[in-house]
Order: structure tokens, then C-alpha cells, then sequence
């Protein structure tokens, strides 16, 4: 039996990352799928601790928010630093990178027809700031020398950001190089071209 179980719609969605990452650790789980007519039903929405999904569930425990799936995960895989000091800034990191998502959300959910063009021109401002720490520590990942959930967070935006305006990395080198690196890591390139990936849409409403 997997050891980990995700609960959520036919979606990459806020599980993109989580799932980049399980890929990249070797780890297997097994998929629950909702439609979202059972979703609407309520009765599994009454179990979850928000009313949202995903649910995650490692042995008997039950998470729920997508970051703190994340954390976890960095927790046990060895994905949160080596000290104190790494893991607070991973922890900045991965705010930062949430900022943007939701930037991103509510476009896609909200001001898709009127506000893309803007959105698209304003990416520069938010981009930059990814950009300088990655140039800064030129080891590839945004803290220490070793990949961190954050690192697999910020690069399941870059993806979806791609898809959005696929010249939007061309400026920025470091981002661009940290993408492509961590498309060619053989465990996430191997989940990235699979049907189980490649099937899925990006987002609930189609839009990306």
C-alpha cells in the first residue's frame, strides 16, 4: 500500500507541487479523485477541517492546506534545511512564493478576460525577486545547497507562469536555468511526461 494518500479534484491545482515533490523524493501515493459534482454534495466537505481540499493523509494523519502538506513533507524527507536558520528562511521563501500563487489564482479565477495583459506586464516586478536570490546563491536552490519544499513550490508556479506567457523567463537567467534544471531532474521529468501529469488540467475553470 502507498504510504501517503491525496484527496482532491482531476486537477494539478494545489497539488502540483506536492506531487512534483513526492515524485522527486520517491515516493508513492495513492490518488482519491473528486468530481466536483460529489463535492458539491457536502458530505465530504463537512470532513474537512476547512471545507476545502486537498486532503493528505500519512498513515493516521490527516492534513489539510497545501503549504502545510508541503512542510510536512520537507520534515520527513529532509527538504527544510539544515538548521534552524535554513529552514526559517525556506519558510520566507515559500510565503513569497504563495504571494504570487494566489496573484496567480485570482486572475485565473477571477480577471482572466480583462486582466491577463496586466497581470502579464507587472510579472517582471515579482520575478525579479526570485531572480536575485537565485543569482546570489548560485547553487541552484533558493537556501543552502539543497533542494527545499520551497524550491518545489516556487518551480510548480514557474511551470503554470509558463504556460501563461512563455517568454516570461527569457529576462531573467537564474530562474530560467533553476527551471530547467529541476525539469531535468530524471524522477521529475519522468512524472512530467507521464499521462497521470500530462492529463490533468492546470486549473478547475480551464483557464491557464
Amino acid at each position: 500500500m502507498a504510504p501517503y494518500t491525496i484527496t482532491y479534484f482531476a486537477v494539478r491545482g494545489r497539488c502540483g507541487a506536492t506531487r512534483i515533490m513526492l515524485s522527486d523524493q520517491g515516493q508513492e501515493w495513492k490518488e482519491i479523485v473528486v468530481s466536483f459534482e460529489d463535492w458539491m454534495k457536502g458530505d465530504l466537505k463537512k470532513t474537512c477541517v476547512f471545507g476545502q481540499l486537498p486532503k493528505f493523509e500519512d498513515g493516521d494523519l490527516a492534513l489539510f492546506q497545501s503549504n502545510a502538506i508541503l512542510r510536512h513533507l520537507g520534515r520527513k524527507h529532509g527538504a527544510y534545511g539544515k538548521n534552524d536558520k535554513e529552514a526559517a528562511q525556506i519558510d520566507m521563501f515559500a510565503d513569497g512564493v504563495e504571494d504570487l500563487r494566489l496573484k496567480y489564482m485570482k486572475l485565473i479565477y477571477q480577471e482572466y478576460e480583462t486582466g491577463k495583459e496586466a497581470y502579464i506586464k507587472d510579472l517582471p516586478n515579482h520575478l525579479c525577486r526570485f531572480e536575485a536570490v537565485l543569482a546570489k546563491n548560485k547553487s541552484g536552490f533558493l537556501v543552502g545547497d539543497s533542494v527545499s519544499f520551497a524550491d518545489y513550490s516556487l518551480f510548480e508556479v514557474m511551470l503554470n507562469h509558463l504556460v501563461l506567457s512563455p517568454t516570461c523567463l527569457d529576462s531573467f537567467p537564474a530562474l530560467k536555468s533553476f527551471v530547467e534544471k529541476f525539469s531535468a531532474r530524471p524522477k521529475i521529468k519522468a512524472f512530467l511526461d507521464s499521462d497521470d501529469y500530462k492529463k490533468l488540467p492546470i486549473n478547475g475553470n480551464g483557464k491557464q
